[in-house]
């Protein structure tokens, strides 16, 4: 089950005055993978934050479905850079947890047993985890952490997946390697997912469309529709892929002001007449 996901008129301003976030509409489809992209401090994290639950809005609304977020729910889960997975549970106790959060309820019985034990194998299983099971994080590396992460978040069937800059701290053969898994998740699973990327090109490889976030206050500036239908790793040398990134890299030097630092660092380094 999948989920729309509409921002109307969403801002924050920190106590202190501090806008993080102007006015921001955006209406995500169904289904859709849109990614969020922009300049250090344009606010990109505090948004998906704000969508989760996790942190209040100044103002405006947030409707999920239909329904507005007042704070954390079932429909959306979250997945962070950092892994935050329990350390004294194993791969399959994680990818479980939030099932233990529910045993004692009355509701739950044989058959919500069964369907939690199905469900969690078929996870280890689609995130590659199977000879795992047993293991401690702490005997895993980066990108199998964050494989058992996504599982965990996928366990309670969320109508929306939110991840902030997951692959962030991994190595680019690692990265490469999760963007294939995130995408297979994608298409296997069918959830509404908004990912938080400071890399455009993950960005223009994973979503179907992007938003361009400026800075002071964060505010959507542009949004790109990603046209390629087939993602394989021979896209990211297509010409077209390449001159999409580089027109996206571009707007976020603009926005950020920083469209002059390539001719000042060229000043630098020519020769003295």
């Amino acid at each position: 089950m999948t989920a729309s996901v509409v921002l109307q008129g969403v801002t924050k301003v920190f106590p202190g005055g501090f806008a993080a976030l102007s006015p921001i509409d955006l209406a995500i489809d169904p289904g859709s993978f849109v990614a969020i992209v922009g300049a250090s401090g344009c606010g990109k994290s505090t948004l998906l934050r704000i969508i989760a639950g996790l942190e209040s809005r100044s103002s405006g609304r947030i409707l999920v479905d239909g329904a507005p977020v007042d704070g954390p729910g079932r429909a959306r889960t979250m997945v962070f850079q950092d892994y935050s997975l329990y350390p004294w549970l194993t791969v399959m106790q994680n990818i479980r947890f939030c099932r233990a959060l529910r045993a004692h309820r009355r509701e739950d019985g044989r058959h919500a047993e069964a369907e939690a034990e199905r469900r969690s194998v078929a996870l280890l299983n689609l995130m590659g985890l199977a000879r795992v099971e047993h293991a401690w994080p702490s005997q895993l590396s980066g990108g199998m952490r964050q494989r058992v992460a996504i599982a965990r978040a996928l366990m309670a069937k969320p109508q929306v997946l939110l991840m902030d800059e997951p692959f962030g701290a991994l190595d680019a053969q690692t990265r490469e390697v999760m963007h294939d898994l995130i995408l297979h998740v994608k298409s296997a699973e069918k959830r509404t997912i908004i990912f938080v990327t400071h890399d455009v090109e993950e960005a223009v490889y994973l979503a179907d469309r992007v938003v361009v976030l400026a800075p002071h206050p964060g505010r959507v500036d542009t949004i790109e529709t990603i046209p390629f239908a087939a993602r394989t790793r021979e896209l990211r040398l297509d010409p077209h892929f390449l001159a999409l990134r580089q027109r996206i890299t571009e707007r976020i030097r603009a926005t950020a002001g920083m469209t002059g630092a390539s001719d000042g660092l060229s000043a630098l380094a020519a020769p003295v007449a």
